[in-house]
């Protein structure tokens, strides 16, 4: 596809938009301001969707755009990094619609715009454990399927029992079991342009007090360990029996700064970035990190924040209908 194409197809995408949601749809919509990190650029569009009509009326509008257009589901953005250039391409933003919390016997479904420490604290009010560690994670429901969020000795995969999903692709919107993820470390199958609607978490009976403990215990354990401010937790993944953190600090880089970002002096596998500061700048440190860390301790490490609107970046080209 040629750039020229690619314009097209956008802007076409952009007018049924318009047309379909009106106020709703807002060109030149500010993105890094929606991120914990609190930098980086616009979006060329960012669509705020209200409810499972609006997303079949997204889906219409991709249709007639005739062609791939890049789109970005976004929920908490709290694994996200935006260039300063911002973003070419749609931004759906998940409303109150898909922001609640069902207790239902020894089972919790959740929308998927829901934030993981408010479904913690529900499942444990309801004497529900399993989802303790989540209470630790500023993301979505959506977005822990996608990445297979966790912590503190457990993650999605653990507990998700299935989900429900529409495609902007194909348009399918089913209910499916959550073996049909293939969850790996920090990654799932969660198909491009694939809306989490909900998710079904099983959980089991117990301690409601011992559970309280264990949620007070993920908190203070954060608070003392890692920074607060504008970051996007851990930057990069642990290789395999070891820690990015330590290695990152063994390559002599805590504390190291570009520009408006640097390395965090509490926990070296997070990058802070300064108020008012640069997307550019983060990636830029971040890949002087991985570089020094490779060159000093002979570990490539895989980035786990995704970045967005970078030269080098994955696109999410959605081809509603195709």
């Amino acid at each position: 596809m040629s750039p020229q194409d690619g314009d097209r197809y956008l802007a076409a995408a952009i007018e049924a938009l318009v047309g379909s949601f009106g106020t709703r749809a807002v060109r030149d919509a500010p993105l890094g301001a929606r991120t914990t990190y609190r930098v980086g650029g616009r979006a060329a569009m960012l669509v705020e969707i209200d409810s499972f009509e609006d997303l079949r009326a997204m889906q219409r509008a991709l249709v007639v755009a005739g062609g791939p257009v890049p789109v970005l589901i976004l929920g908490q953005g709290s694994n996200l990094l935006v260039a300063d250039g911002g973003f070419s391409g749609v931004v759906a933003s998940l409303g109150r619609c898909f922001d609640w919390v069902e207790v239902r016997g020894e089972t919790v479904r959740a929308g998927g715009a829901t934030k993981l420490p408010v479904v913690a604290r529900r499942s444990v009010a309801a004497g529900l454990c399993g989802l303790e560690w989540a209470v630790g994670v500023p993301g979505s429901v959506g977005g822990a399927l996608r990445m297979n969020a966790g912590g503190h000795g457990s993650d999605t995969a653990a507990v998700l029992d299935c989900y429900r999903s529409l495609d902007l692709i194909d348009g399918v919107d089913a209910e499916h079991s959550a073996k049909r993820l293939g969850f790996g470390y920090r990654h799932s199958a969660l198909s491009a342009g694939e809306v989490v609607l909900w998710a079904q978490f099983a959980l089991a009976r117990g301690d409601t007090g011992r559970a309280q403990t264990a949620l007070a215990e993920v908190v203070g354990w954060r608070r003392t360990h890692q920074p607060g401010g504008s970051n996007a937790g851990s930057v990069f993944m642990n290789p395999p029996c070891d820690s990015a953190g330590r290695l990152v600090e063994e390559a002599g880089l805590r504390g190291f700064r570009m520009g408006s970002a640097r390395v965090s002096e509490k926990h070296a596998n997070f990058i802070q970035a300064d108020e008012g500061g640069s997307g550019d700048d983060v990636r830029r440190l971040l890949e002087h990190v991985r570089t020094e860390v490779a060159r000093r301790t002979g570990v490539v490490l895989t980035t786990e924040v995704q970045l967005l609107g970078f030269e080098d970046s994955p696109l999410t080209l959605v081809h509603a209908g195709a």
